[in-house]
């Protein structure tokens, strides 16, 4: 699909590629969002640039992800989302900044696109020129970073307290589960943050943002955001790995104690066993055969016999 924000237009425009075509004059944000190679022909013509293909853009070269070329930068970039889903990812997307001009190249669709593309259409203000569009699109992506690391924080919290916390007879499944989607946000969060750190010092090189004071130091501060975020998740990288070395370490305990419980009862039932399986044999000739009080004398050697153990292990302090 190919989408226009025209400067001052209330909404996005989508244009029908018929014969003839030009791009309006007025256009500062082109959103290219799965497009079909006509639609990339139609905006590389009307460019003057040649446009990253899918495959080039999950190359993850920096050459091949950050580089000038005909006068644009083009910059691809690791975006996280399905952040609300079970089984989250990140995707490249590539920004082209060509003149007063911003183009877009997504085969996803993050939140924080759809946030700004509304906010876009309600306020044409936001997006005079491509550079304003590009450098509010990275304002949205890192806010929505932010928002997944805040709320990943506090189910990685969550799960703390349920381990050290926890009744003794639930279990750990459901811990390890939510532990381990946190981990793998957490990953995705994190590699998406040094992809758009160094995305952010590349296009700082570039002459839109270059030349203009306001750019750089809105720039600069969302390199400090990112910079933030990127500490903040390498902290919780960190949470969650100790978390998992606790429950795991827990588990051991629990699954210690209970074969210490089948140890010593087998210990404890071994000599009773064992005096049983003596007088439970019936050989004619054996000493205690006929003795009057043979049965009462087996039950109290059981007995003793199972008691001393116990009270051996309860003095050593193995019980």
């Amino acid at each position: 699909m190919l989408k226009l924000l025209r400067n001052g237009a209330p909404a996005f425009d989508v244009p029908s590629l018929e014969s003839g075509w030009h791009l309006p004059p007025d256009t500062v944000w082109i959103e290219l969002i799965e497009p079909t190679r006509a639609e990339e022909l139609l905006v590389e013509q009307a460019l003057g640039l040649l446009l990253p293909t899918r495959e080039e853009m999950a190359e993850i070269e920096a050459s091949s992800r950050l580089y000038q070329e005909d006068g644009a930068t083009f910059m691809t970039a690791t975006i996280l989302h399905n952040a609300d889903e079970e089984e989250p990812s990140s995707s490249p997307v590539t920004f082209v900044l060509a003149g007063e001009r911003l183009v877009t190249i997504r085969y996803i669709e993050p939140r924080a696109f759809t946030i700004f593309a509304a906010q876009a259409e309600r306020q044409a203000s936001l997006c005079p020129t491509g550079t304003h569009a590009f450098l509010g699109l990275l304002d949205a992506v890192v806010d929505r970073t932010a928002d997944i690391l805040e709320r990943t924080s506090g189910e990685v919290e969550t799960s703390s307290r349920s381990i050290f916390k926890r009744p003794r007879e639930s279990g750990f499944e459901q811990i390890l589960t939510k532990l381990g989607r946190s981990q793998s946000l957490n990953a995705k969060a994190r590699d998406s943050l040094v992809s758009l750190a160094r995305l952010i010092s590349f296009a700082s090189l570039s002459e839109q943002i270059e030349t203009d004071r306001d750019h750089r130091d809105h720039l600069k501060s969302l390199q400090r955001d990112v910079q933030s975020l990127t500490d903040h998740s390498s902290y919780l990288s960190s949470n969650i790995t100790f978390l998992l070395d606790a429950a795991l370490g827990l588990i051991n305990i629990e699954q210690n104690a209970i074969i210490k419980i089948f140890s010593v009862a087998a210990v404890v039932f071994l000599p009773p066993t064992l005096v049983a399986s003596i007088y439970g044999m019936n050989f004619e000739q054996m000493p205690e055969l006929k003795f009057v009080h043979g049965y009462p004398m087996a039950l109290i050697i059981m007995v003793v016999s199972a008691v001393v153990p116990l009270w051996w292990f309860r003095k050593k302090g193995w019980l």
